[in-house]
């Protein structure tokens, strides 16, 4: 797979992230900065590490298979491995500017 497909599909995968909402708060997960890594490999399989706002999230399967149904819908990715991570520990200020002004923070 060529860097350019890389780049593309990485590009869209975000696109998609931000279309994904924790049903208790109104902003998305990438947004909320719970995305730690977005890689494709030579077989088109898209790799993402991503954490919950707390270990015990009530809606952490529903966040993680909304992501992996977007990400495979993206032309070019051959299967989806979500892995859900908590190293390094979420906290608020790892949101984007944009999501700490929706939720008050600022």
């Amino acid at each position: 797979m060529t860097p350019e497909k890389r780049l593309e599909i990485e590009e869209k995968a975000v696109t998609m992230l931000r279309t994904v909402y924790d049903p208790e708060i109104p902003v998305d997960i990438y947004s909320l900065g719970l995305i730690y890594k977005i890689d494709v490999d030579d077989e088109g399989i898209l790799h993402v590490d991503m954490t919950l706002t707390a270990p015990n999230c009530p809606a952490a399967d529903f966040l993680v298979e909304d992501a992996r149904i977007k990400l495979e819908s993206i032309d070019g990715v051959n299967g989806v491995d979500i892995k859900v991570v908590f190293e390094p520990e979420w906290n608020k200020d790892m949101m984007s500017e944009e999501a700490k002004l929706e939720l008050g923070f600022l």
